[in-house]
């Protein structure tokens, strides 16, 4: 099931940056693609928004955040 943007940043262990991207699943479906892929010490294997994989050997995921994306606005602020 597909949802809103969600932004999704990995921090892989012994590498400085860390890897981000948005995908149109939805949080619950990542967070249970990383569950199961830590729990069986497999493969994380995720897609952006536009088709493209990343797949993150579980023993090197340090963290992943998950977050709604905020379009931004347009405009200027008053104030």
């Amino acid at each position: 099931m597909k949802g809103n943007i969600v932004e999704v940043r990995i921090g892989v262990r012994q590498v400085a940056r860390e890897l981000v991207f948005e995908t149109d699943d939805t949080a619950e479906a990542v967070s249970a693609a990383v569950e199961a892929s830590l729990r069986e010490g497999t493969v994380l294997a995720l897609s952006d928004d536009k088709g493209r994989r990343y797949l993150v050997p579980a023993d090197a995921v340090g963290f992943v955040h998950l977050g709604d994306t905020e379009k931004s606005r347009v405009g200027f602020g008053i104030g």
